[in-house]
This record gives structure tokens, sequence and C-alpha cells, in this order.
């Protein structure tokens, strides 16, 4: 498929920062999430739009970036989406000073926007790297820093922004208390800017190499990446897949607002670590020991299950939470937000295994392909909205989970069946 086939530890080091630095910004939102919905005085669907605006970006700019990346090359490609996060992080300060949400929205935007070059372009590095058959173990790898990163942020931010929220409310805010909140956003993301500024240097500077393709190994049959049916279905699969990833992530803080859960800010950083531990069977257990199709099975029908078990548990229990964490001191939360923090061990190889199953043999076509994949995580933008709507409209948060379920079922096709498509 290439003919980069030299030592992965420099790409590997440079791409983990990166990766590092995509969780940290990406599950954020679970914290915003409640944040803005109390400064900007939102209902759970408005207040959605938080991961809709960030989301959304990736469906929009996906495809122009990857011709970006064929103009510049993916070294070059990934200084300028650096370069464009830095300015997405810059434009919350105005956003904190005017306490406006359309601002917000915008500079979430362009977050997700310099995000979209920097996934289009890594995400190959990782599979191509080495062998694929173990480009799951990698990802799994670098899902374990992002994670951890998604971990940290929640938690960093809770402390230094969010941990007084509970001494407010919507019907006693006022504007100077609005301020007071919106303000203390300046100087996180300042630094953020600063970081982002500073990596544009690293990646420019270093001995990142290029991706080469050779054009040898194209069927002469297929001309455009849609004639490849397993990129197609795995995107779609996708889709699904990041849907139900930021349903767990973003709305768990929500949910446990709704359920009186205090610091309920810090609640994405609890699905974070069953990421983590579900990254870690990736990285020890593929494929040594589980093959990326089978983690992907595995993976769907734990998530259907723990789906099932959650509409069916009450929250008045917290039995589960007080069995996971309850002897650790941290907070214990009903049973149902416990289980939508444990969706993450089912989802953490989804995205690993999905990958190197989509991109198998698309050769110089591997940049658009990775494109229509970023593209997919329009899923993130869009789930999350119909779970807010049905929420409100049915009063029943707990209920809305629901709409995962076609989504695992569709996952579960691709692992079994629609990888193997090669032909429509």
């Amino acid at each position: 498929m290439t003919n980069t086939k030299h030592s992965s530890l420099i790409p590997m080091v440079i791409i983990g920062i990166l990766f590092f630095i995509f969780g940290f910004v990406t599950w954020l939102n679970g914290s915003l999430i409640p944040f803005l919905k109390l400064i900007c005085d939102l209902n759970d669907f408005q207040a959605l739009f938080v991961t809709f605006a960030f989301y959304i970006a990736y469906t929009t700019m996906a495809y122009p970036m990857s011709f970006i990346l064929s103009k510049t090359g993916y070294k070059r490609g990934m200084a300028i989406g650096l370069g464009i996060m830095a300015v997405g992080a810059l434009l919350f300060i105005p956003a904190a000073f005017s306490a406006n949400f359309l601002i917000f929205l915008v500079a979430l935007f362009t977050l997700g926007s310099g995000l979209t070059i920097l996934q289009t372009a890594s995400n190959p590095y990782i599979v191509l790297v080495g062998p694929t058959e173990s480009a799951a173990m990698r990802i799994s790898i670098m899902g374990l820093i992002n994670k951890s990163a998604g971990i940290l942020a929640p938690l960093v931010f809770t402390a230094l922004i969010f941990s007084d929220l509970g001494a407010f409310s919507k019907e006693v805010l006022t504007t100077a208390e609005i301020d007071l909140l919106a303000s203390k956003l300046i100087m996180p993301y300042l630094v953020m800017a600063v970081i982002l500024t500073g990596l544009i240097f690293l990646v420019l500077y270093s001995s990142l190499p290029e991706i080469e393709f050779d054009d040898a190994e194209e069927d002469e049959e297929k001309t455009n990446i849609f004639h490849y049916p397993q990129i197609v279905l795995g995107a779609i699969a996708l889709f699904f897949y990041v849907g139900v990833e930021v349903v767990a992530g973003d709305t768990i803080g929500l949910f446990g607002q709704n359920l009186g859960v205090e610091n309920y800010t810090a609640l994405t950083s609890y699905t974070m670590v069953f990421m983590v531990f579900g990254y870690l069977i990736g990285v020890f257990g593929i494929p040594k020991y589980l093959s990326q199709e089978k983690a992907l099975t595995f993976s769907a029908i734990g998530g259907f299950i723990t789906i099932i078990a959650l509409l069916f548990s009450s929250e008045q229990s917290n039995t589960i939470s007080a069995v996971l964490w309850g002897w650790s001191g941290l907070t214990t939360i009903p049973d149902p937000v416990a289980l939508v923090a444990i969706l993450g061990l089912s989802h953490a190889l989804v995205w690993p295994a999905i990958w190197p199953l989509a991109l198998e043999g698309l050769g110089k076509f591997t940049a658009q392909g990775s494109a229509l994949l970023i593209m997919s995580i329009a899923g993130g933008a869009i789930l999350p909205l119909v779970f807010g709507q049905m929420a409100d409209i049915g009063g029943d948060m707990q209920f809305a989970y629901v709409i995962t379920i076609p989504a695992y079922l569709f996952i579960l096709y691709y692992a079994l069946k629609g990888h193997k498509v090669t032909r429509w």
C-alpha cells in the first residue's frame, strides 16, 4: 500500500502528542455543555448544539481538507490544522467576554475544522506505518493517549473553572455572575492557543515522513472511493459509532445534572476511564489474542447489552457505581449514569478496528477514503441532537438512550459482513 516502511517510533511519538491534543479539546465539550447551558440559559436540546457545531465541521471540511493534504503533503497539512485550531481557541476569548452562545459555536466549529485536517492526516499514518494486521493495536495506543487526555480535561477544567457551578442556578443567575463564570474560560483557552502554536513548529521541523502510495496496487476498474464498498459501509458504521460515543461521553454530564449528581461537569471522565480500559485490551490483545473483526463484534454486542440494561435500570439504585468506584471516594452515581459511563468500554475498540478494515486496499485513494471516514464523524453532531430532542419532548432522558440501539446493530453488521464486501 505504501513505500513508507521505515521505523515507526518518530511518527508514533509525534502523532501521540497530536492525539493527546485531540482528546483534550474534544472531550472538554462534555464539561462545556452544562456550563454553557447555565450561562447562556439554554434547554437540553439547545445545549447539545455544542456537539453539533464541533462535529459538523468534520462533515463540511473533511473533503476540502483532503485536497489540501494532496497539495501540501500530510506534514504541512497537519501544521495548517494546528494553526486553525489555535485561531479557534482564541475565538473563545471574545465569546467569553460577550457570553454569546453563537460566538462560542463559531469557536467550536473552528476548532473542529482544524481537528478535521489533523485527523484526516494522522489516522492514515498510524494505519500505514506498520503491518496492517496490527493497525488496530497502534490505533489503540493512540486512543489510550487520546482518552487519557479525555479523563484529564474535564477534571482539570472542573477544578479550575467549573467547581463552583453548584452555587449558581438559572433562576438566580445575574449578569455579573454570568460575566464572572464566562471570564474563567479566557486564560485556559489562551494557554491552549499558545500550546497549539508551539506544536506547529514541532511538526514542521520534525523528521515525520511523508506518506507515498504505489499506483501499481490500484484496481483499474475502481476510479473513485465509492467503488470500494468497505470504505462506504465503514463510513456509515463510523457515523453511528461516533454518534453513540459522543452521546455516552457528552450527555452524561447533562444526565447527571438532571438527576442531581454533584460535580456533574466531571462525569465525562468516568466514561473516558472505561474507554482507557478498552484501549488497554486493544494494545495488549490485538492481534495476538483478538482479531480486529472480533474486537469490533464484541464491542457492538457489549454496547447493545449495556443499553438494554440502562433502559431497565432504576435511578434510585447506585449498586453498580458503588461496586465500581465507591471505594475510591469518587462521587457515587445512580446506576443509569454508571451504565452510560460503562459504554466507554464497548466504544474503545470500534474506531481502531474500523479504520484498518475500511482503508485496506485503497492505495492512492487513501486520503479521500480517510476524508470520507472523517466526514462520518458528523454522527457526533447528529445523534446527540436527536437524543436531546427526544429527551425534551418525552421528558425522559434515560429512555432517549434507545436511539443508540440501531447504531450498535449496524456496527455489528459491519464487523460480521460489511467489511468483507468488495463489490457492489
